[in-house]
């Protein structure tokens, strides 16, 4: 059965406003975590801008993880229909494999970097809370359950907690195609089943009020839920001719608004909506992905974007270095003795060599170590009969 693309005449290739999506949400992982050290509303950019808009810039971090999640969840199963023509025919050797050559490589290195600099003691990168210890740290990352150790344990260090997220992720893709294959040919039990996933989101968050802080914030369901949402999109694509360009400008049109909105002023949807606040903010970045998959706004997306573009394409690579560029700054910020007026002109920098170090890690290791990965597993595949 060849690879077929269902629902778009789209060709493969790269989306320009998803990539566009993606290098937004990865600038505000790097700006958060610079702002949780130097406050941006504390800084000389109060005089200028609103305190909420310095708010919603530093502080944005969390929803802009989920917004991952949504995207990585249609990413994945918009690629599994065009691979397979039906994610009911995933190849598991392959779907592993390919999941493997993508995360592992990095992954691996960053352990090895992060425990090295444990061992010799480094400022920032020492495990020191009771109950924790390197070993169990490095089991935690390897064994996909870094967020419930941390739940239970505390927080690591900022260089372990990032992975926090691909623990949640990783959990998700190890069941996803087992399910998919479950429950086969029967496309609605299958929508069914993803559509009650996503939905549960509310539901998760407010299982999880009476929790620790730091498990609320990282728990299973609450993530599989978001990715699930961005699952329902792709299966939704992948059944629905792409409609009139009207329609699919005002779910463009929309999920942009929605999305904006919250990460604008999220306490005043808190306060009005509660937890439904975040599945608002996963079923608007669901709409935009639609939109996106049927075309819209594609030549706007790609003008004047190119970096933030790139931001997206390496969004991992960045994701999990950024730290290594964060603390070193900070320190020299404090070291300096600059006023914290001036704390502004650190973030630019901060993004900038994110994205040089990125660049460095994806072109010589991720990069590399993708390709050498998939072409020994595309050799030690069996050949058809």
């Amino acid at each position: 059965m060849p690879h077929v693309l269902s629902g778009t005449d789209r060709p493969p290739g790269r989306n320009p406003g998803i990539d566009l999506i993606r290098g937004v949400s990865i600038v505000l992982v790097v700006v958060h975590h610079m702002a949780l050290r130097i406050p941006l509303p504390k800084t000389g950019l109060a005089t200028v801008f609103p305190r909420q808009l310095l708010m919603a810039l530093g502080f944005s971090g969390y929803e802009a993880v989920f917004v991952f999640f949504v995207i990585s969840g249609f990413l994945i199963t918009e690629n599994a229909i065009r691979r397979w023509g039906s994610v009911a025919r995933i190849d598991l050797r392959a779907f592993y494999g390919r999941r493997f050559a993508r995360i592992a490589p990095c992954l691996v290195v960053l352990i090895v970097i992060l425990s090295l600099l444990d061992l010799t003691r480094v400022p920032d990168y020492v495990i020191v809370h009771a109950g924790q210890s390197l070993p169990r740290a490095i089991l935690s990352a390897l064994g996909m359950h870094l967020n419930w150790y941390e739940g239970r344990t505390g927080y690591l260090p900022g260089g372990w907690d990032v992975l926090w997220s691909l623990s949640v992720e990783e959990a998700f893709y190890l069941g996803f195609p087992l399910a998919c294959l479950l429950v086969g040919r029967h496309a609605g039990v299958r929508a069914v089943f993803f559509g009650v996933l996503a939905l549960s989101l509310p539901l998760a968050l407010n299982a999880l009020s009476d929790a620790p802080e730091v498990w609320r914030e990282k728990a299973y369901l609450p993530g599989m839920a978001a990715i699930a949402m961005g699952v329902c999109a792709a299966l939704f694509a992948a059944t629905v001719r792409a409609p009139r360009k009207g329609l699919t400008a005002l779910s463009g049109a929309c999920g942009a608004i929605l999305l904006f909105s919250i990460l604008l002023d999220e306490p005043f949807f808190r306060r009005l909506m509660g937890n439904a606040t975040m599945l608002i903010l996963t079923g608007s970045v669901a709409l935009l992905l639609l939109a996106f998959h049927w075309g819209w706004g594609r030549r706007r997306a790609a003008r004047g974007t190119a970096w933030l573009r790139s931001c997206g394409v390496m969004s991992y690579e960045i994701y999990l270095t950024h730290m290594f560029v964060v603390f070193p700054l900070v320190g020299l910020f404090h070291w300096s003795g600059s006023a914290l007026r001036f704390g502004w002109l650190w973030f630019a920098p901060a993004l900038c060599l994110s994205w040089g170090l990125g660049w460095v890690v994806d072109r010589v290791l991720s990069s590399p170590a993708d390709r050498w990965v998939r072409a020994r597993l595309k050799a030690a595949a069996p050949v058809p009969a």
